[in-house]
């Protein structure tokens, strides 16, 4: 019998189409459920009838990626957020990616969500998202602004976690280049504690290079930028297809994660690529992170675009 009260664990779902691309956008966290071109997936997403796995398709802030302990100071006071990564200790991927966004726009290829982050004792600060996404002969494209709306200076830092797949390639057979000059090291909490050049190494991918066993979850920087001050990373298979991100100058850092940690089907099936504007644990190094003054906006573009 069906279930007249179902609800999606994503709950309300926004399909947007053009030129034989098409997206799913949800409510919940705002972010990318699918992205296909002509019926072939350029995203690892999931169905309508899960909850998000893995973080595919997130968007992550007021930071990506992992703070040590939860714990960081700004300015003259100390903060505690809450252990979203208990295992690890750590609080991880933000505050908005489990939130129930608001629809502000929609139009046939294009749909803008937003989202108030209200002040919490972890981090009280009030910030303003929104986010447009849109499709087109050009691919996949999404514009997020950020507006403080605090008195005081808040910390900020931004990323999206989408998984790009090859349907003809396995992890393994995929070739890849990310332009980023160095990688930082990690602990075993998967926090950073240096960094150092990749020229001369097995994680050099400046230039395309089959991935192979090389198991990943790690961020890349001092890009190799575009005329444009943007970057981008390519991932391509052995039948030549291929499937490109680029990211804008808001931008500084790439993570890579060949999902080594999924379970079941997901493991090892696709890449997460990550622009970021800061790399894990900004709060506390204070590297790359961003300091919104009271009303300032930050805003930053990305995309998805398929092609050989």
């Amino acid at each position: 019998m069906e279930n007249a009260g179902y609800r999606s664990p994503s709950g309300t779902q926004w399909t947007i189409a053009a030129d034989g691309h098409e997206a799913v956008v949800v409510e919940v966290g705002g972010g990318l459920r699918t992205y296909r071109q002509d019926g072939v997936d350029h995203v690892d997403g999931y169905a309508e009838d899960e909850i998000c796995a893995g973080s595919a398709g997130q968007i992550l802030a007021p930071w990506p990626n992992r703070i040590r302990d939860g714990a960081y100071r700004f300015g003259d006071r100390s903060y505690q957020l809450d252990l979203t990564e208990p295992a690890r200790h750590n609080a991880i991927h933000g505050l908005v990616n489990w939130g129930a966004w608001q629809l502000v726009e929609a139009a046939p290829d294009t749909v803008t969500l937003g989202y108030d982050l209200p002040p919490t004792p972890g981090y009280p600060w009030a910030l303003r998202l929104r986010t447009r996404w849109s499709v087109g002969a050009d691919g996949l494209r999404a514009e997020h602004e950020v507006t403080n709306l605090s008195g005081e200076p808040a910390p900020f830092g931004f990323s999206v976690h989408p998984y790009l797949r090859l349907p003809k390639a396995a992890v393994d057979e995929v070739s890849m280049r990310v332009p980023g000059r160095n990688r930082v090291l990690l602990d075993s909490r998967l926090l950073p504690v240096a960094a150092t050049e990749v020229a001369g190494t097995e994680y050099d991918f400046t230039e395309p290079r089959v991935i192979g066993a090389a198991v990943l979850d790690l961020a890349f920087g001092d890009l190799v930028r575009d005329a444009d001050g943007g970057s981008s990373v390519t991932l391509a298979a052995p039948d030549g297809s291929a499937v490109h991100i680029w990211a804008d100058r808001a931008f500084g850092w790439w993570q890579v994660f060949t999902g080594d940690t999924l379970t079941g089907e997901r493991y090892r099936r696709s890449v997460a690529v990550e622009p970021m504007t800061c790399p894990a644990d900004a709060f506390r190094s204070g590297r790359d992170l961003i300091i919104l003054e009271p009303g300032q906006t930050w805003r930053g573009a990305w995309g998805i675009r398929p092609g050989g």
